[in-house]
């Protein structure tokens, strides 16, 4: 059975049970949803859209053909043919279990139950008799991978290879708890930061900031126990417990009942630490946990949330402008781990932003910048050639010079010059650009200021030595 031939029975369409049919949908599932609620498919359809927008893009490679979905009148026709169940309708446990006796009476011979719950035991879920496995995802259910996993033994192996297989990663629980494991982490921060407001203590804004801007980063990419590990030096988690442990008796926090903290639970801690972290250095992890956050700042900058827009506003105050050799600079950068390839150097695709960054530059420096745009009008590019002079490695700041070989009626041709921190070339880039209107979409000449800036620029490069061949080939 491939795939596309699977199907997924969604019962309950809100925004946990849309973000399921999202993602069975974009890996090839075919799925039917039931929900009475007569909104469903609008506020699915608005969930599509946003997966459809980002999951594709989290790829190199391209995520099968689309299933198809549909809405179904009842839940009995959305059962039919389905070959994973997924459970998400409101948390009270008596509606589960009137829902559950439902879909018992659809289930094929041996199939089962996963629910969506964000609290309830499988236990507890299962009291009547139906079979239930506990499938805890994380909203967006549709880009976020993780998915806690409990319940009896066998439908646990049944729903993991189901899991892996539509992009997730499956944690699964030998134990059973309420609110499994994430839920437990944020229901402690919750109640934390309710004490914190309560007291007077701090605002809601100063606590979403005390986690977006500090340590919520370190924790998106290594965890608590690696991330505590890193913070006991090179002697690892065993010098963290000894000189942290005791302030878990210091009135911190509202959240008092801490376990003590004898022999035994350190060593055990430190094993499991070692068990787990210890095939790496703490100056490879070290490393790590910076690529990883670079990794992270940037997304976060693309968006402008959180820490990503003190690093855009910090940038604003750069100074990256000057002249060398005649030519304006129009962009000088340090070179980001995530420019770089499995050769260790920066990609072509890199080279090509860099080069449109140094294009924004020449732009902005002819009055062609934001406000320019939002009036409407801009320049397209039509034709680049990039010639690749010298291996770039990550950190190496490159300082781009931009040379205006023609700059009359709808036409604005440029001339890159990646320079290395010695001087020497790393690439060149020349790029051909229409002015176009952005109304119509079609060429047109440029405002008088923006014409009268570049040709002054064309005529005073005009004397430069012209791009020539020369230096070694590319870099591949």
């Amino acid at each position: 059975m491939t795939p596309t031939t699977k199907k997924a029975a969604i019962i309950g369409g809100g925004v946990i049970g849309g973000g399921w049919a999202a993602r069975f949908l974009l890996n090839g599932w075919n799925v039917a949803v039931f929900d009475p609620d007569p909104e469903a498919a609008r506020k699915i359809g608005a969930v599509l859209d946003r997966a459809r927008a980002s999951l594709p893009a989290l790829y190199d490679r391209a995520l099968p053909p689309e299933g198809t979905l549909r809405f179904c009148e009842t839940l009995d026709e959305a059962m039919q043919g389905a070959d994973w169940v997924q459970e998400s309708v409101s948390e009270r446990l008596d509606l589960k279990h009137k829902v559950y006796d439902q879909i018992a009476a659809c289930l094929p011979e041996g199939g089962f139950i996963a629910s969506s719950t964000s609290g309830f035991k499988a236990s507890d879920l299962a009291a009547h008799g139906a079979p239930v496995v506990v499938v805890h995802p994380f909203n967006p259910v549709y880009l976020l991978p993780l998915a806690e996993i409990t319940g009896a033994p066998e439908l646990r192996a049944r729903a993991l290879p189901v899991v892996k297989s539509i992009g997730m990663s499956p944690l699964e629980m030998h134990a059973e708890i309420d609110a499994f494991i994430g839920n437990r982490f944020q229901e402690a921060l919750w109640r934390e930061a309710l004490w914190m407001i309560r007291d007077g203590i701090a605002t809601t804004a100063q606590i979403d900031d005390a986690m977006r801007m500090g340590f919520g980063l370190r924790l998106a990419q290594m965890g608590l126990f690696e991330t505590y590990r890193l913070a006991g030096g090179e002697a690892g988690m065993a010098s963290y417990m000894e000189q942290f442990g005791p302030s878990l008796h210091w009135p911190w926090s509202r959240l008092t009942d801490v376990p003590d903290l004898d022999a035994a639970l350190v060593q055990a801690i430190s094993d499991q630490s070692d068990a787990q972290s210890g095939h790496m250095t703490i100056a490879q992890m070290e490393t790590l946990r910076d690529d990883n956050l670079v990794a992270i700042l940037r997304g976060l900058r693309r968006t402008g949330s959180g820490a990503g827009g003190v690093i855009t506003a910090h940038e604003q105050r750069l100074d990256t402008g000057g002249e060398i050799d005649g030519l304006p600079v129009t962009q000088r950068r340090a070179v980001p781990v995530t420019w770089t390839d499995y050769n260790g150097h920066m990609n072509e695709a890199a080279y090509l932003e860099l080069g449109t960054w140094a294009t924004d530059g020449m732009m902005k420096l002819v009055g062609a910048d934001d406000t320019y745009v939002a009036s409407g009008k801009s320049f397209f590019t039509v034709d680049t050639r990039i010639r690749y002079l010298g291996e770039v490695h990550r950190g190496a700041v490159l300082t781009v010079t931009t040379q205006v070989l023609e700059g009359a009626g709808k036409k604005m041709k440029l001339f890159h010059r990646i320079l290395q921190e010695d001087g020497s070339l790393a690439a060149t880039i020349e790029t051909l650009m229409l002015h176009t209107d952005l109304n119509t979409r079609r060429a047109c000449p440029p405002e008088p200021q923006v014409q009268a800036a570049l040709e002054t620029l064309a005529a005073a490069h005009a004397g430069r030595p012209a791009p020539g061949a020369g230096g070694p080939v590319g870099q591949r």
